[in-house]
């Protein structure tokens, strides 16, 4: 390889590292020409306050990456795959938000969690889950948010 050569990939691989910073730096994603969505029959899962979310049955497991609870603490909720507690900058960790539905896919802006939604007012707000390493979009609803610090919460989603 001549030294222009070289100089031209280093150039190319810059500016395509540099433009996939800032896209991940504004929090949005480019939607897939074929996305994977999440139709199929409703789950429901609840965390009652005091549960321990290290346990099984207070978690749910959405994918091998991505397996959601909230702690005691009352803070927000997190992937217990990745996180041992929550961060209210980045948690659920693998993981984008948007409000409305999958039906308004391309018109929807995916952040973090936080940056969506204040969690006091999520209950009964349509959501989508984003599920970034896996590429699976999911359709989310909240029907419970204990403010306290019991770190209970419910929601219904769709499956696979």
């Amino acid at each position: 390889m001549n030294t222009i050569s070289v100089y031209a990939f280093l150039f190319l691989f810059l500016v395509a590292t540099l433009g996939a910073c800032e896209s991940e730096s504004t929090g949005e994603i480019a939607t897939p020409d074929n996305p994977e969505i999440w139709t199929g029959a409703t789950v429901t899962f609840e965390k009652t306050n005091d549960a321990d979310p290290t346990l099984a049955a207070n978690q749910d497991r959405i994918t091998d990456k991505v397996v959601l609870t909230r702690g005691t603490d009352g803070g927000q909720l997190f992937n217990i795959q990745v996180e041992s507690s929550s961060d209210k900058a980045e948690s659920p960790t693998g993981t984008l938000w948007a409000l409305g539905t999958t039906a308004d896919i391309d018109d929807l802006d995916f952040q973090n969690f936080r940056a969506t939604i204040k969690p006091k007012s999520v209950v009964g707000k349509d959501l989508v889950l984003f599920l970034v390493e896996e590429e699976i979009y999911i359709d989310l609803k909240f029907t419970k948010w204990s403010s306290n610090k019991g770190g209970g919460f419910a929601y219904e989603r769709a499956s696979e």
